[in-house]
């Protein structure tokens, strides 16, 4: 009976046994990371002592205290910088007086960091603000950085700041940070033309199209200081050297042919172009044409003169070197030696000797220090010049008017003593010599020639003396 009840036990135990399951691998649960709590920075509290204090460096700036509105103003800077905009504008003012009056460098200096500073709170707190964004106030900074280090200008983020503002503002940009961002572009370039050169001929592209928008501007009230700004940094740029006469030509042929109809553009353009030495270009000739036709004045006259040179026009270059002179400034004698000078060159290219010879009489009246190529073009004349015929003097003629040289060679003696005009007459009086009146030559000269002297005949009419050719 024993035996019969361990063989049912044993049967109940196998199958539990059997059906029971491996116990599973437990797996520990990592807790869920804790949220990131976002740390909101509060804004200032804005107390009735910082407007109170707002109020007082605002007067003090109105009468210009700007000792007084220091510590009011640092106040309301320091503990509630959100309150007001004048924080900022004003305190612009604040530290450029305290800057321009401190007692040390190092105040300066200490000036100078807190204006940067103070720009980059405004961006902050009022970065968004409709009138006066971002942008705007990153040419304020960018002003005001080149004013307080201006040793520090290139290798730093001024010209992003002012291109950033520029870009940002368009044709409502402050005048002083148009001008601005081109003398920083001007600075850069300089500091590596070969890497510079094609960036700062866009900044001054850009910038000169939009002072000349807005100077064409009727309703702008900024129209005339955008024309002095024009003009200042087109001379700026006319004297870097950044761009050749074809590259100034590329720059403003379509500007001369947008333009051309106003009289006071062209003009300033021809300026520019005189500045630089580029008055044989394509681009300051049509912008001469494009102010004679509106109104003559010397300056287009001029430019029309050369433009006919060029083209070897001479009658025509001597029709407007007059009118040049006839509208010229009287006290305008450093231009006028030279217009009377081009007409004798004109002249003297017609073949018309006598009358270039006056001219530049004329010329070394106006102005005896470039009398230098006055004597080398008179030389030139007598060169050129047969005064003997030969139905008045038969064969002699030929021997007669080898005298010519003589009196030319007078002529590049006296240029040889301007160190401008030295080296051409050395050339001319070798080159000319050559051709005196030989020794034979002269004895078969009528009796009256033969002696030390002798007077040039015909319009020359020049005394000199007698050498016989080596």
């Amino acid at each position: 009976m024993k035996k019969n009840l361990l063989i049912l036990a044993l049967a109940a135990v196998v199958p539990a046994l059997a059906c029971a399951k491996k116990p599973k691998k437990q797996v520990v649960e990592e807790p869920a990371p804790a949220p990131v709590e976002t740390v909101v920075e509060e804004e200032p509290e804005i107390t009735p002592e910082c407007l109170g204090q707002i109020s007082l460096f605002n007067e003090y700036c109105k009468s210009k205290q700007y000792a007084d509105a220091f510590q009011p103003w640092l106040e309301v800077y320091r503990h509630c910088p959100n309150a007001n905009k004048v924080i900022y504008s004003k305190g612009a003012q604040i530290l450029d007086w305290k800057y321009k009056n401190a007692a040390t460098p190092e105040e300066k200096l200490e000036m100078a960091n807190l204006a940067m500073e103070m720009y980059d709170k405004r961006i902050k707190y009022f970065g968004n603000d409709p009138k006066y964004p971002e942008a705007y106030i990153l040419g304020q900074k960018g002003v005001d950085f080149c004013s307080y280090f201006p040793d520090r200008i290139v290798g730093s983020e001024v010209y992003n700041w002012l291109k950033t503002s520029v870009s940002g503002i368009g044709l409502n940009s402050q005048l002083t940070v148009l001008g601005k961002f081109v003398e920083v572009s001007d600075a850069i370039y300089k500091s590596d033309p070969e890497k510079y050169g094609e960036q700062y001929i866009s900044d001054y592209s850009q910038v000169s199209n939009m002072l000349q928008h807005i100077w064409n501007d009727p309703a702008s009230k900024n129209a005339n200081d955008a024309g002095v700004m024009k003009e200042y940094v087109d001379n700026l740029f006319a004297v870097s050297g950044a761009a050749s006469c074809d590259k100034l030509d590329d720059l403003y042929r379509n500007y001369v042919a947008t333009n051309g109809m106003y009289l006071e553009d062209m003009l300033k353009l021809m300026k520019m172009y005189k500045r630089v030495n580029c008055t044989e270009s394509e681009v300051y000739f049509s912008a001469a044409v494009a102010a004679h036709r509106l109104q003559p004045t010397e300056e287009s006259a001029a430019g029309c003169a050369k433009m006919c040179m060029k083209k070897e026009d001479w009658k025509g270059a001597c029709t407007y070197w007059e009118q040049a002179m006839n509208l010229i400034d009287e006290n305008s004698t450093e231009d006028l030696v030279d217009y009377q000078y081009n007409m004798a060159f004109c002249l003297y290219n017609q073949h018309r000797y006598a009358d270039a010879r006056s001219w530049a009489r004329t010329s070394m009246e106006t102005d005896g220090s470039k009398a230098g190529r006055c004597y080398l073009l008179i030389g030139l004349c007598y060169a050129s010049s047969q005064p003997y015929s030969a139905s008045d003097y038969a064969a002699k003629a030929a021997i007669l008017n080898k005298t010519v040289f003589w009196a030319a060679v007078d002529q590049f003696n006296k240029a040889k003593q301007y160190a401008d005009c030295a080296e051409d007459a050395a050339k001319l009086i070798a080159a000319y010599s050559k051709y005196y009146p030989t020794q034979e030559e002269m004895f078969d000269l009528p009796v009256e020639f033969g002696s030390g002297t002798f007077i040039v005949g015909g319009w020359i009419n020049e005394r000199t003396t007698c050498r016989a050719a080596k």
